[in-house]
This record gives structure tokens, sequence and C-alpha cells, in this order.
């Protein structure tokens, strides 16, 4: 399977980091391809302009390739402020563009272009999961990502993780957090 990792965190020692190592690591023991797309590393620009051309900019071309030739796409990101990382909103606001990854069609519903893809989302927050479950915000997350940018683009979804209190946990916990996401990701693939 080819794998498609997109990455949204700007510490490389921070736990986010961890889980991606955790992910590939468990894709590649099981002879998977896996590309990683560093959002921070690799500079991209977030922000969409309108430049009257209608032409796709090389950066975002590229990265729509590696998702066409994708199978498997997973995110992996902190929540902050609620939401994802601008970097991030901005690469799906580029990336996840009208004509590739959905049209309209003439029936006035919607071509969901990336079809056929399986889609993981994995997130931290500093706030406590039961507080998070408590209040409906891991729902929140659950239906803007999963369902507003996956599922909307016709990209199954095989699971949205969420781990909270990170930061303020010890490391024990968090060792606890990256078997679970070994383990999820070997069940699914």
């Amino acid at each position: 399977m080819n794998h498609l990792v997109i990455y949204a965190h700007p510490n490389e020692e921070s736990f986010n980091h961890a889980i991606l190592g955790t992910v590939v690591e468990s894709l590649q023991e099981k002879s998977h391809e896996v590309i990683v797309r560093d959002l921070y590393a690799i500079g991209i620009d977030p922000v969409l302009k309108f430049d009257g051309k209608g032409e796709v900019d090389p950066e975002i071309k590229k990265e729509q390739e590696y998702i066409s030739k994708a199978d498997v796409i997973t995110l992996i990101y902190p929540i902050w402020w609620t939401g994802m990382p601008a970097i991030l909103k901005g690469y799906i606001d580029r990336v996840y563009s009208y004509g590739f990854a959905y049209q309209y069609n003439t029936d006035g519903g919607i071509d969901k272009l990336l079809a056929g893809k399986k889609g993981l989302i994995i997130n931290t927050h500093g706030t406590p999961k039961d507080i998070y479950d408590s209040i409906g915000m891991t729902e929140a997350l659950k239906k803007t990502s999963t369902t507003g940018i996956f599922e909307f683009c016709g990209i199954e979804s095989v699971g949205h993780l969420t781990f909270g209190s990170v930061p303020s946990v010890d490391d024990s916990t968090r060792k606890g957090m990256l078997e679970e996401i070994k383990n999820e990701v070997n069940s699914l693939f």
C-alpha cells in the first residue's frame, strides 16, 4: 500500500513527532511505501491567493500528485485553539481544491474525486480528553475534519484518534499512547 503522511508540527522534539515516527515505523515494518510531507520542513505556503489565471501552482501540483498516488492519507497534527494548525488549514485550502478533490456535477450534487482512498487522522491536545468528550469538542473535531474534509472528497475514514492532556501526562502515559497508535495502525493496515 502507498501511504501519504501529512504532518503539521513545528517542533521536531514534540510528541506529535514521536507519533509520526511510530506511524512511519509501523507501516514500514509491514513493507508499506510511506511518503511524509512535513509541512513546516518543506515550508509550504499556506496562503490561498487568487491570480485570475486558474493555473495550479507547481508547489500545489506536486502535493496533488502525492495524494493521487496514495492509497491511504494520514494527517498528524495538534489541536490548537480547537482547530488544526494554520499551515495545515492552508494546505487543505490550496491542495484539496475544486476540480482536484471535488466538483459540482450537473445534477446539483458533488463528485467526490478522491473516492477509493482511505484516511486516518491522529490529533493531540492539551485539554483532558474527558473534557473535550463531555463538551462535544471531540465529535466536533471529527465532524469538521473526518466528515468535512475526508468524506466530502470521497476519502473513506478508517479512524480518528485523539489524545488529550499530552503536555501534562507522564512519559509512561505517552508511551502507552504511542503503543495504542502502533496497535491501531497495525490492525488497520
